[in-house]
C-alpha cells in the first residue's frame, strides 16, 4: 500500500474556491482503480507544540493499493481537468509518498 500526504498552499483568499473544485472531483478519484482513501483536510488549532498552522493549506490524505495505481491517478483525465481548474488558486505544493516499514 502507498500512502500520500499532499500539501497544497492556496493563494490568499482562494481556499474556499479551491476546496469546492477539489471536493467535486473526489467521487471520480474514489472510483479509480486502487484508490482506498482520498480526503482533503485543514489544520485544527490545538495549541500543541510543535504544530504549525496555515489557514491557506489543504492537506490531502491518500491511500493507494500500489504505486502504479497512484501514477495512473496523476494522469487521469479528471485530474488533468482539476489541475487546469485550480492552477490559478495554488501558490505551491509538496508531496510525500510513503510506504510502511
Amino acid at each position: 500500500m502507498i500512502n500520500v500526504i499532499a500539501s497544497i498552499q492556496t493563494k490568499e483568499g482562494q481556499l474556499s474556491e479551491f476546496i469546492e473544485i477539489f471536493k467535486s472531483n473526489i467521487p471520480k478519484v474514489l472510483e479509480e482503480k486502487g484508490c482506498i482513501e482520498y480526503v482533503p483536510t485543514i489544520d485544527v488549532p490545538t495549541g500543541l507544540p510543535p504544530q504549525e498552522l496555515n489557514s491557506n493549506v489543504v492537506t490531502i490524505i491518500e491511500k493507494w493499493n500500489s504505486l502504479e495505481d497512484l501514477m495512473a491517478h496523476l494522469s487521469a483525465p479528471h485530474m488533468l481537468e482539476y489541475k487546469e481548474k485550480t492552477k490559478d488558486f495554488v501558490d505551491k505544493m509538496s508531496v510525500k509518498i510513503l510506504k510502511e516499514v
